[in-house]
């Protein structure tokens, strides 16, 4: 084994400002991040800051509190949603989801993970940072924690009718039916039973996010006290992102909270896990469809402890032993098991979980027999076994190393914001007590591995280390069981049933006191002028104008167009093959999504697939190929296809990143048949185990399949009934009939290649100015095959037809979807539209839905591509309330009062979904692709000035016209025992 990590000196001796109520601790630039670490310590309290200084306008703003919660009660999480209700400074019921609607942030959000609960936000105007920072302090450490908020928030008994004591009981509550949500999902359900077994003694053996049949034992002075306890300056950890200096955060928190307080000593801590003398073997069951059978649906996973997340060394040395292992189809355990017969496909829980203060590594696969335990665990030990005994290529190692470092310099931030996304990577260890910079600044340590891996014996010795002769192992067989769900069911109404009869008068009546003053409170008017806010005069007047240069790729007959953007990319490359996708029957059609999936996961040329999976991962990070359809618009009845093949890869890297992509777009072998079924099955697992987590956009896409040619394929694809045909196709390579339905779809696979590379095609080019040149020399060498001439392409059937479905899975919740043929997004009238989506979105149905209703969520968009305007509720306990919902919505907008201030706030939220935050190369792409599509900035802007002219009258008469009940289409994921509305088509997945 090598020596302990060794690395320069981590502070600079220059102090950084800052405000006298802290002190600096030190400061250290990370040039490959392109910012600098700063720490501070509060005197008074002790609590920490860390500010990642960078010349970047959106600010970001975190602080997290240690939670360690020793029950499955989800009293963390609980916490997270009732401070949110209202604080000292702002009384009001919900001040977090005003502020959302009365804000230009970039991101607003509050999380519970396993041992920390963290309130951050984003913003680009500071203003508007100001105005967030404001409400996040007071919630955070003034919360009034009303008793009403705990039972709306978490949860609360009700009577089925809240005024009739004689009808039924029921529990109640977000956080509740979250869960129940949550739960209903294996993969959460294989990851809490390993946990369970894994930490037996620590705050992770239990769910934070609560158990549902926990989740009723809190009771609200218990969640008092945990607020007490941990909410606190001591216990807190103050992160911040941008240009903002710390020295000016500092004199906020401390004159908008930290000047109130002294030093405490929580005596929050996590003790250290007990470790098991000998390996253990635990079976468990999950729910599962009586229709699907107990045959071949067994999950068997191994897990493991290793050692500290704080200990860096220990974490990067994991991270990449777990590259090394299971990074593709090369790595030694992953190969064995994507390739072996014991099951369908690797366990979802494959990989390494460095969040918790000590990391654990999982393995295993999914869809075993249920009696294959010894076989699958044999498996695992002999393939690690002889990993140990062999060693490794160390070209696999380099390329693993190689990984890392391309993770690191990759400036992300689509979908989240940048900063947001590093201040994850540093809180496990500042959470811990741990040095968030040596997780953020990660050059020494790769210089340590690159000296470690010298030595061939250095992966091997951690093998046998961590995972060969550690005794701390569970083997979880985790078996379907058709009955369980209806027993849980059952034992809740029994539990349910026995707590009503043994209610007397007056604990009756003071369930229907509570259920009516909770009413009156969700329905009363507060008074919101107590927050901040920000105002249209506060909306960048313009989009931002992301530019490229067309150059040409090779010369003569040769010659293909490319687009070049030269972004601040910190050193990387992206290059994306565009192609106009081909017309194609409608049997290939139906092989597209497999043929996108599986074009980058195949052997190329001489090499296997092996083979180019370790190629890929040595010079790149990874290529991708996927399909993309937009309507025109100004017709949603027509539309452009497109497929792109991607890659990407650090500057040193990009010549033979982009060998790598025309190897793979001209020379893909479609002869790895065993290998294809493998991907297939792995997709159809993946997909089935999304449903619930994403069951909201099933249902929005079930609801409007008809509106479109372009919703149609969606739906056909990657929506309900894509995810059927997945599976019917699974079954059938699983069956005697395989080796013909594989030469269906490698036939089909060839078919569609040999059109796709007839066809013509563009490059989309992104990096730093200086590669450009390189950059188009090197793809004009080696892309000398000229481009086809468009002979045809993609057409799809019109359709405009309504939906009334219901779908049923594996879930305890509902989400329902309705939606409503309305405008293309050239239309004057999808303006206003999308100000009215959030309009309802804002006052009507957050109230009806989530607060009353008690959904996990609730909301409403008008999407151009369908001319759809959609309602959407998730993870919700009602459905037919909720069409009724949706229904009075119309009245709603077109009888009662509104204030210009609604108004306003719903403009600001189209807007603010406008300017959201996204990375440089995001940038490039969005601009690219909006132009390909149509989508102009030109056009874009006039969207934006029309969305701030929306007026009242505007919003009335469009409701009037498009939301109209008989036009409505309805789609619904549901559970086998709903009761289905009236109309509703009833499918099985």
């Amino acid at each position: 084994m090598s020596t302990a990590l060794q690395s320069e000196p981590r502070t600079d001796t220059t102090p950084s400002p800052a405000h006298p109520a802290f002190e600096w601790q030190s400061s250290h630039p990370i040039d490959s991040l392109n910012l600098t670490l700063e720490s501070y310590r509060h005197r008074k309290t002790g609590a920490r800051h860390y500010h990642l200084a960078a010349d970047d306008p959106e600010n970001v703003f975190l602080v997290a509190f240690r939670t360690v919660p020793m029950d499955s009660t989800g009293v963390a999480h609980m916490l997270e949603h009732t401070a949110l209700c209202g604080s000292e400074r702002f009384p009001v019921r919900d001040p977090f989801f005003m502020m959302i609607r009365r804000s230009l942030n970039t991101f607003m959000n509050a999380m519970t993970s396993s041992d920390w609960t963290a309130y951050p936000f984003a913003s680009k105007n500071r203003k508007d940072f100001d105005n967030l920072l404001q409400i996040y302090l007071d919630a955070a450490f003034f919360s009034n924690l009303d008793e009403l908020d705990f039972a709306q928030e978490g949860h609360r008994l009700e009577f089925s009718e809240p005024d009739n004591p004689d009808s039924p009981l029921q529990f109640k509550g977000v956080v509740y039916n979250e869960m129940k949500g949550a739960m209903s999902a294996t993969n959460a359900r294989l990851y809490q039973t390993m946990c369970n077994y894994l930490y037996p003694t620590t705050t992770y053996h239990y769910n934070s996010g609560g158990e549902p049949d926990h989740i009723p034992d809190l009771a609200y002075e218990e969640l008092v006290a945990f607020y007490r306890s941990h909410y606190h300056p001591s216990n807190a950890i103050f992160m911040t992102f941008g240009d903002i200096p710390a020295e000016k955060h500092q004199a906020r928190f401390e004159a908008l909270a930290l000047h109130r307080f002294e030093a405490a000593d929580p005596g929050i801590h996590i003790a250290d896990e007990k470790r098991y003398l000998a390996p253990l073997q635990v079976t468990h069951h999950y729910p599962a469809d009586e229709e699907d059978g107990a045959a071949g649906r067994t999950h068997i996973t191994l897990g493991w402890l290793l050692g500290y997340s704080t200990d860096t060394q220990t974490q990067f040395r994991a991270q990449l032993l777990n590259a090394v292992l299971l990074d593709h189809s090369a790595s030694p355990l992953l190969r064995a098991l994507e390739t072996t017969d014991l099951g369908s496909a690797p366990s979802p829980l494959c990989g390494l979980e460095d969040a918790n203060r000590e990391i654990s590594f999982m393995c295993g696969l999914e869809g075993c027999a249920s009696d294959a335990t010894a076989q699958v665990e044999q498996l695992v030990l002999e393939t690690l076994e002889q990993v140990a005994r062999d060693g490794v290529d160390p070209d696999q190692v380099e390329a693993a190393l190689h990984q890392l470092e391309l993770g690191q310099r990759e400036i992300a931030g689509d979908g989240h914001p940048y900063g947001l996304q590093l201040m994850a990577t540093g809180l496990t260890a500042a959470v811990h007590g741990g040095d968030p910079l040596a997780l953020l600044d990660i050059d020494p340590v790769l210089e340590q591995l690159r000296e470690d891996i010298r030595d061939p014996q250095f992966i091997p010795g951690l093998i046998r280390e961590w995972l060969l002769d550690n005794t701390h192992r569970v083997t979880l067989t985790l078996q379907p069981d058709a009955g369980m769900a209806a027993r849980a069911t059952q034992a809740e109404q029994q539990r349910l049933q026995r707590i009503q009869s043994q209610l007397d008068d007056g604990e009756k009546q003071q369930i229907v006191e509570r259920a009516r003053a909770l009413k009156e409170r969700q329905e009363a008017e507060d008074d919101d002028s107590i927050l901040p806010r920000v105002g249209l005069e506060d909306v960048p007047a313009e989009l931002p104008d992301v530019r490229g240069t067309n150059i040409t790729i090779g010369t003569g007959a040769a010659s293909q167009p490319a687009r070049f953007y030269a972004q601040g990319t910190n050193g990387l490359s992206y290059q994306h093959l565009v192609i106009d996708l081909p017309a194609l029957d409608d049997n290939l059609l139906d092989l597209l999504p497999l043929y996108t999936a599986c074009l980058t996961e195949l052997g190329v040329g001489e090499r296997d697939y092996a083979e180019v999976q370790s190629r890929q991962s040595a010079v790149s990070g990874g290529l991708s190929c996927a399909a993309q359809f937009r309507s025109q618009v100004d017709d949603v009845q027509q539309h452009r296809a497109i497929l792109t093949l991607s890659g990407k890869a650090l500057q040193s890297r990009q010549d033979e990143m982009s060998e790598l992509l025309h190897d793979t777009f001209f020379h893909v072998r479609f002869d790895e048949t065993q290998r294809i079924r493998e991907l297939i099955e792995q997709m159809a697992a993946r997909q089935q185990h999304a449903i619930t987590g994403r069951g909201h956009m099933l249902a929005v896409n079930l609801a409007s399949s008809g509106m479109s040619p372009t919703a149609a394929l969606n739906y056909r694809f990657g929506g309900l009934q894509g995810i059927r045909t997945m599976k019917t196709l699974s079954r059938e390579l699983a069956s005697d009939g395989r080796e013909a339905a594989l030469q269906r779809i490698t036939e089909g696979f060839r078919a569609i290649h040999e059109h796709i590379t007839a066809a013509p095609r563009q490059f989309l080019l992104i990096g730093e100015e200086d590669q450009q040149d390189a950059l188009q020399e090197t793809l004009s060498r080696l892309w000398q095959e000229p481009a086809g001439q468009q002979s045809g392409v993609l057409e799809l059937p019109a359709v405009r037809e309504p939906v009334q479905a219901l779908w049923t899975t594996q879930t305890q919740v509902n989400f329902v979807a309705r939606a409503f043929p309305t405008v293309h997004s050239a239309h004057p009238d999808h303006a206003p539209l999308c100000v009215l989506a959030s309009l309802l979105r804002n006052s009507f149905l957050h109230r009806a839905i989530r607060e009353q209703g008690g959904a996990y969520g609730a909301g409403a968009d008008q999407d151009g591509n369908s001319a759809a305007f959609r309602f959407f509720s998730y993870r919700d306990p009602r459905l037919q309330e909720t069409l009724d919902d949706f229904d009075r919505a119309l009245d709603w907008v077109l009888n009662e009062k509104h204030e210009w201030q609604q108004i306003e706030e719903a403009i600001l939220g189209v807007i603010s979904s406008m300017d959201r935050s996204t990375s440089p190369a995001g940038a490039a792409r969005q601009a690219f692709f909006n132009e390909l599509f149509g989508r102009s900035r030109d056009h874009r802007m006039d969207f934006r000035k029309r969305v701030l002219d929306v007026n009242l009258a505007q919003l009335q008469d469009v409701a009037a016209r498009y939301l109209r009940p008989e036009q409505a289409s309805t789609g619904v994921v549901s559970h086998r025992e709903a009761n289905v509305p009236d109309g509703l088509k009833v499918e099985n997945l």
